[in-house]
Protein backbone atom coordinates (compact mmCIF):
# COMPACT_ATOMS: atom_id res chain seq x y z
CA UNK A 1 0.00 0.00 0.00
CA UNK A 2 1.26 3.02 -1.25
CA UNK A 3 1.58 6.02 1.72
CA UNK A 4 3.09 9.42 2.79
CA UNK A 5 4.30 10.74 5.62
CA UNK A 6 4.02 14.01 7.52
CA UNK A 7 6.16 17.55 6.05
CA UNK A 8 6.66 19.11 9.60
CA UNK A 9 6.85 23.09 9.37
CA UNK A 10 8.57 25.46 11.21
CA UNK A 11 7.42 27.66 14.33
CA UNK A 12 5.92 26.89 17.99
CA UNK A 13 3.56 24.27 16.82
CA UNK A 14 6.39 21.97 15.19
CA UNK A 15 9.00 21.85 18.23
CA UNK A 16 11.36 20.65 15.55
CA UNK A 17 12.38 22.72 12.68
CA UNK A 18 15.57 22.88 11.08
CA UNK A 19 18.24 24.97 9.44
CA UNK A 20 20.79 24.71 6.73
CA UNK A 21 23.45 22.91 7.23
CA UNK A 22 25.63 25.29 10.10
CA UNK A 23 28.31 24.59 12.34
CA UNK A 24 27.07 25.00 16.14
CA UNK A 25 27.69 28.30 17.10
CA UNK A 26 30.58 29.71 19.17
CA UNK A 27 28.61 30.68 21.86
CA UNK A 28 27.10 27.33 22.26
CA UNK A 29 31.04 25.78 22.02
CA UNK A 30 32.57 28.33 24.86
CA UNK A 31 29.29 27.37 26.97
CA UNK A 32 28.60 23.93 26.47
CA UNK A 33 25.23 22.09 28.13
CA UNK A 34 26.32 19.79 30.78
CA UNK A 35 25.36 16.41 28.92
CA UNK A 36 24.75 12.92 30.57
CA UNK A 37 27.72 10.35 30.55
CA UNK A 38 26.60 7.63 28.22
CA UNK A 39 29.58 5.62 29.80
CA UNK A 40 27.76 3.42 32.05
CA UNK A 41 24.53 2.41 29.22
CA UNK A 42 24.13 -0.59 27.77
CA UNK A 43 22.70 1.01 24.56
CA UNK A 44 19.43 -1.01 25.20
CA UNK A 45 16.16 0.90 24.48
CA UNK A 46 13.84 -1.52 26.77
CA UNK A 47 13.22 -0.31 30.00
CA UNK A 48 14.21 3.20 29.49
CA UNK A 49 11.79 6.05 30.00
CA UNK A 50 10.53 8.61 27.16
CA UNK A 51 10.68 12.36 27.18
CA UNK A 52 7.54 14.50 27.00
CA UNK A 53 8.29 17.70 25.44
CA UNK A 54 6.26 20.38 27.31
CA UNK A 55 5.87 22.35 24.83
CA UNK A 56 4.57 20.52 22.04
CA UNK A 57 1.36 21.29 20.09
CA UNK A 58 -0.41 19.36 21.98
CA UNK A 59 0.63 21.09 24.97
CA UNK A 60 -0.02 24.73 23.83
CA UNK A 61 -3.26 23.64 23.07
CA UNK A 62 -4.29 22.23 26.51
CA UNK A 63 -3.06 25.46 27.92
CA UNK A 64 -5.02 27.68 25.13
CA UNK A 65 -8.43 25.29 25.57
CA UNK A 66 -8.26 26.13 29.73
CA UNK A 67 -7.62 29.84 29.24
CA UNK A 68 -10.84 29.99 27.29
CA UNK A 69 -12.43 27.93 29.47
CA UNK A 70 -12.88 24.57 27.26
CA UNK A 71 -11.85 22.67 30.29
CA UNK A 72 -13.68 19.15 29.39
CA UNK A 73 -11.79 19.39 25.81
CA UNK A 74 -8.66 20.32 27.37
CA UNK A 75 -8.49 17.25 29.69
CA UNK A 76 -9.26 15.08 26.57
CA UNK A 77 -6.07 16.80 24.65
CA UNK A 78 -3.93 16.14 28.05
CA UNK A 79 -4.06 12.43 26.29
CA UNK A 80 -1.81 13.52 24.15
CA UNK A 81 0.18 16.32 25.79
CA UNK A 82 1.00 14.59 28.87
CA UNK A 83 2.53 11.18 26.53
CA UNK A 84 5.96 10.99 24.72
CA UNK A 85 6.12 11.91 21.11
CA UNK A 86 8.56 12.01 18.54
CA UNK A 87 10.48 15.41 17.01
CA UNK A 88 10.58 15.81 13.91
CA UNK A 89 13.08 17.13 11.84
CA UNK A 90 12.18 17.74 8.47
CA UNK A 91 13.56 20.83 6.43
CA UNK A 92 16.31 23.56 6.51
CA UNK A 93 14.78 26.57 8.62
CA UNK A 94 17.49 28.39 10.61
CA UNK A 95 18.60 26.91 13.74
CA UNK A 96 18.14 23.36 13.62
CA UNK A 97 21.47 21.99 15.36
CA UNK A 98 21.06 24.38 18.74
CA UNK A 99 17.41 22.80 18.78
CA UNK A 100 18.41 19.41 18.58
CA UNK A 101 21.30 19.59 21.14
CA UNK A 102 18.63 21.65 23.38
CA UNK A 103 15.79 18.84 23.37
CA UNK A 104 18.49 16.53 23.99
CA UNK A 105 20.03 18.44 27.19
CA UNK A 106 16.46 18.70 28.48
CA UNK A 107 15.61 15.32 27.86
CA UNK A 108 19.48 14.77 29.74
CA UNK A 109 18.58 16.88 32.44
CA UNK A 110 14.91 15.04 33.40
CA UNK A 111 16.77 11.81 33.23
CA UNK A 112 14.93 10.28 30.02
CA UNK A 113 15.23 9.99 26.19
CA UNK A 114 13.90 12.07 23.62
CA UNK A 115 12.57 10.82 20.30
CA UNK A 116 13.61 12.37 17.07
CA UNK A 117 12.46 11.22 13.49
CA UNK A 118 15.16 12.54 10.65
CA UNK A 119 13.34 13.45 7.46
CA UNK A 120 15.10 15.28 4.84
CA UNK A 121 16.04 12.54 2.51
CA UNK A 122 16.55 14.23 -1.12
CA UNK A 123 13.55 13.56 -3.53
CA UNK A 124 11.81 13.11 -0.20
CA UNK A 125 7.79 11.40 -0.36
CA UNK A 126 8.41 11.10 -4.52
CA UNK A 127 6.29 14.36 -5.43
CA UNK A 128 3.28 13.54 -2.71
CA UNK A 129 2.14 15.68 0.08
CA UNK A 130 5.45 15.98 1.96
CA UNK A 131 7.38 16.12 -0.86
CA UNK A 132 10.84 17.93 -0.19
CA UNK A 133 13.78 16.80 0.96
CA UNK A 134 17.49 18.05 0.68
CA UNK A 135 18.61 19.33 -2.87
CA UNK A 136 21.76 17.28 -2.85
CA UNK A 137 23.46 14.24 -1.62
CA UNK A 138 25.96 16.55 -0.52
CA UNK A 139 23.73 18.84 1.49
CA UNK A 140 21.99 15.83 3.23
CA UNK A 141 25.65 14.68 4.52
CA UNK A 142 26.20 17.83 5.98
CA UNK A 143 22.47 18.17 7.32
CA UNK A 144 23.16 14.55 8.81
CA UNK A 145 26.93 15.29 10.45
CA UNK A 146 25.55 18.48 11.88
CA UNK A 147 22.73 17.00 13.29
CA UNK A 148 24.81 14.24 14.81
CA UNK A 149 27.12 16.79 16.34
CA UNK A 150 24.42 18.30 18.07
CA UNK A 151 23.24 15.60 20.01
CA UNK A 152 26.54 13.93 20.87
CA UNK A 153 27.50 12.96 23.94
CA UNK A 154 23.97 12.44 25.30
CA UNK A 155 21.08 9.89 24.80
CA UNK A 156 18.73 9.47 21.98
CA UNK A 157 16.83 7.51 20.09
CA UNK A 158 16.62 8.23 16.30
CA UNK A 159 14.44 7.09 13.60
CA UNK A 160 15.68 7.52 10.42
CA UNK A 161 13.90 8.53 7.02
CA UNK A 162 10.29 7.47 6.99
CA UNK A 163 9.04 6.20 3.95
CA UNK A 164 12.75 6.35 2.58
CA UNK A 165 13.46 2.30 1.95
CA UNK A 166 10.23 1.31 1.05
CA UNK A 167 9.10 3.76 -1.23
CA UNK A 168 12.80 3.04 -3.37
CA UNK A 169 11.39 -0.87 -2.92
CA UNK A 170 7.99 0.36 -5.05
CA UNK A 171 10.06 1.73 -7.56
CA UNK A 172 10.10 5.45 -7.24
CA UNK A 173 13.01 6.74 -8.26
CA UNK A 174 15.14 5.03 -10.95
CA UNK A 175 18.48 2.70 -10.02
CA UNK A 176 20.75 5.30 -10.13
CA UNK A 177 18.77 7.95 -7.65
CA UNK A 178 18.15 4.22 -5.55
CA UNK A 179 21.74 3.74 -5.32
CA UNK A 180 22.67 7.20 -4.00
CA UNK A 181 19.38 6.97 -1.17
CA UNK A 182 20.91 3.67 -0.15
CA UNK A 183 24.28 5.50 0.30
CA UNK A 184 22.64 8.23 2.31
CA UNK A 185 21.03 5.97 4.62
CA UNK A 186 24.37 3.68 5.36
CA UNK A 187 26.26 7.26 5.62
CA UNK A 188 23.38 8.50 8.20
CA UNK A 189 23.49 5.58 10.07
CA UNK A 190 26.95 5.57 10.50
CA UNK A 191 27.88 8.78 11.22
CA UNK A 192 24.77 8.99 14.16
CA UNK A 193 25.74 5.47 15.51
CA UNK A 194 29.29 7.14 15.82
CA UNK A 195 28.21 8.46 19.03
CA UNK A 196 27.43 5.72 21.89
CA UNK A 197 24.37 7.11 23.34
CA UNK A 198 22.36 7.60 19.94
CA UNK A 199 20.22 4.41 18.90
CA UNK A 200 19.13 4.42 15.19
CA UNK A 201 15.83 2.32 14.03
CA UNK A 202 15.60 2.85 10.25
CA UNK A 203 12.12 2.90 8.56
CA UNK A 204 10.73 -0.53 7.23
CA UNK A 205 7.13 0.73 6.09
CA UNK A 206 3.99 -2.06 7.54
CA UNK A 207 2.96 -4.76 6.88
CA UNK A 208 0.86 -3.60 4.08
CA UNK A 209 3.03 -1.91 1.50
CA UNK A 210 6.13 -4.02 1.47
CA UNK A 211 4.30 -7.54 1.99
CA UNK A 212 7.15 -9.52 1.22
CA UNK A 213 9.97 -9.50 4.69
CA UNK A 214 12.97 -10.96 1.98
CA UNK A 215 12.37 -8.02 -0.04
CA UNK A 216 12.06 -5.15 2.71
CA UNK A 217 15.00 -7.06 4.26
CA UNK A 218 17.35 -6.86 1.40
CA UNK A 219 16.57 -3.52 1.15
CA UNK A 220 17.35 -2.87 4.96
CA UNK A 221 20.89 -4.52 4.41
CA UNK A 222 21.52 -2.17 1.14
CA UNK A 223 20.67 1.19 4.02
CA UNK A 224 22.91 -0.44 6.72
CA UNK A 225 20.31 -1.90 8.86
CA UNK A 226 23.72 -4.15 10.08
CA UNK A 227 24.87 -1.09 11.86
CA UNK A 228 21.76 0.67 13.15
CA UNK A 229 19.64 -0.96 16.56
CA UNK A 230 16.75 -1.90 14.11
CA UNK A 231 13.91 -0.98 12.40
CA UNK A 232 10.54 1.04 12.65
CA UNK A 233 7.41 0.02 10.90
CA UNK A 234 4.12 2.02 11.02
CA UNK A 235 5.47 5.31 11.45
CA UNK A 236 2.19 7.45 10.17
CA UNK A 237 0.36 4.47 9.25
CA UNK A 238 -2.28 2.65 11.32
CA UNK A 239 -1.78 -0.88 10.68
CA UNK A 240 -2.66 -2.55 14.24
CA UNK A 241 -0.05 -3.44 16.66
CA UNK A 242 -0.56 -7.56 16.14
CA UNK A 243 -0.19 -6.97 12.38
CA UNK A 244 3.03 -4.96 13.14
CA UNK A 245 4.15 -7.45 15.79
CA UNK A 246 3.79 -10.13 13.44
CA UNK A 247 5.28 -8.72 10.08
CA UNK A 248 7.95 -7.22 12.16
CA UNK A 249 9.24 -10.44 13.66
CA UNK A 250 9.18 -12.47 10.39
CA UNK A 251 11.39 -9.35 8.83
CA UNK A 252 13.26 -9.95 11.80
CA UNK A 253 14.19 -13.51 11.03
CA UNK A 254 15.26 -12.55 7.88
CA UNK A 255 17.76 -10.30 9.25
CA UNK A 256 19.29 -12.75 11.81
CA UNK A 257 17.14 -11.18 14.78
CA UNK A 258 16.87 -8.10 14.76
CA UNK A 259 14.74 -5.76 16.87
CA UNK A 260 12.15 -2.95 15.93
CA UNK A 261 9.91 -0.46 17.49
CA UNK A 262 6.65 0.17 16.23
CA UNK A 263 4.50 3.66 15.62
CA UNK A 264 1.26 2.79 18.16
CA UNK A 265 0.25 6.93 18.11
CA UNK A 266 -3.15 6.21 16.00
CA UNK A 267 -3.91 2.52 15.13
CA UNK A 268 -6.38 1.98 18.47
CA UNK A 269 -8.83 1.27 15.53
CA UNK A 270 -6.70 -0.37 13.00
CA UNK A 271 -6.64 0.72 9.81
CA UNK A 272 -9.40 2.58 7.90
CA UNK A 273 -11.67 1.23 5.30
CA UNK A 274 -13.17 4.09 3.44
CA UNK A 275 -12.94 4.81 -0.17
CA UNK A 276 -9.95 4.30 -1.66
CA UNK A 277 -6.39 5.68 -2.59
CA UNK A 278 -5.32 8.53 0.09
CA UNK A 279 -8.33 8.24 2.79
CA UNK A 280 -6.79 5.06 3.63
CA UNK A 281 -3.61 6.94 5.16
CA UNK A 282 -4.36 10.47 5.00
CA UNK A 283 -6.23 11.81 7.90
CA UNK A 284 -9.01 8.97 7.87
CA UNK A 285 -11.95 9.86 9.75
CA UNK A 286 -12.83 7.54 12.93
CA UNK A 287 -9.48 6.84 14.03
CA UNK A 288 -8.10 6.76 17.51
CA UNK A 289 -4.74 7.07 19.81
CA UNK A 290 -2.84 3.66 20.06
CA UNK A 291 -0.73 2.18 22.99
CA UNK A 292 0.69 4.52 25.04
CA UNK A 293 4.34 4.87 24.07
CA UNK A 294 6.65 2.67 26.22
CA UNK A 295 9.55 0.61 26.42
CA UNK A 296 7.94 -2.44 28.19
CA UNK A 297 6.68 -4.26 25.43
CA UNK A 298 6.29 -7.73 26.50
CA UNK A 299 7.90 -9.02 23.26
CA UNK A 300 11.45 -9.58 22.88
CA UNK A 301 12.38 -8.31 19.99
CA UNK A 302 9.84 -5.11 20.37
CA UNK A 303 12.10 -2.48 22.29
CA UNK A 304 9.07 -0.05 21.99
CA UNK A 305 5.77 1.14 21.10
CA UNK A 306 6.42 5.09 20.48
CA UNK A 307 4.20 7.86 19.18
CA UNK A 308 6.76 8.78 16.19
CA UNK A 309 3.48 10.25 14.42
CA UNK A 310 2.59 13.33 16.45
CA UNK A 311 -0.91 12.89 16.72
CA UNK A 312 -3.24 16.40 15.28
CA UNK A 313 -1.00 17.22 13.02
CA UNK A 314 -1.86 16.59 9.44
CA UNK A 315 -1.37 14.30 7.27
CA UNK A 316 -2.09 16.62 4.10
CA UNK A 317 -4.63 18.52 2.54
CA UNK A 318 -6.83 15.88 1.39
CA UNK A 319 -10.33 16.09 3.09
CA UNK A 320 -12.29 18.68 3.99
CA UNK A 321 -10.85 21.51 6.03
CA UNK A 322 -7.34 19.12 6.42
CA UNK A 323 -4.74 21.53 6.42
CA UNK A 324 -1.36 20.98 4.49
CA UNK A 325 0.67 18.19 5.29
CA UNK A 326 2.43 18.21 9.26
CA UNK A 327 0.42 21.00 10.24
CA UNK A 328 -1.65 21.20 13.99
CA UNK A 329 -5.20 20.61 13.17
CA UNK A 330 -6.71 20.81 16.85
CA UNK A 331 -9.97 19.08 15.66
CA UNK A 332 -8.43 16.22 14.22
CA UNK A 333 -6.22 15.76 17.93
CA UNK A 334 -9.25 15.82 20.05
CA UNK A 335 -11.26 13.07 17.59
CA UNK A 336 -8.81 11.03 18.06
CA UNK A 337 -8.16 11.53 21.95
CA UNK A 338 -11.87 11.47 22.23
Amino acid sequence: MKRRYVLLTAGALVAAGIAAPVAISASEKKSPAPAPSTEAWDGRLTGQGLYVDPNGAAADQVRAWEAAGRTRDAAIMRRIADRPTATWFADESTGYAARARQLVTDAGRAGKLPVLTLYHIPNRDCSGHSAGGAASAVAYRQWVGALATAIRGHRSVVVLEPDAVAQTVRGCLNAKAATERFGLLLHAVTVLRANPGTLVYVDAGNPTWIRKPAQMAAALRRAGIQRASGFALNVANFERTADNVRYGTALSRQLGGTHFVVDTSRNGNGPAKVGAGDRHWCNPPGRKLGEAPTTRTGHTLVDAYLWVKRPGESDGACSAGAPPAGQWWPEYALALAS
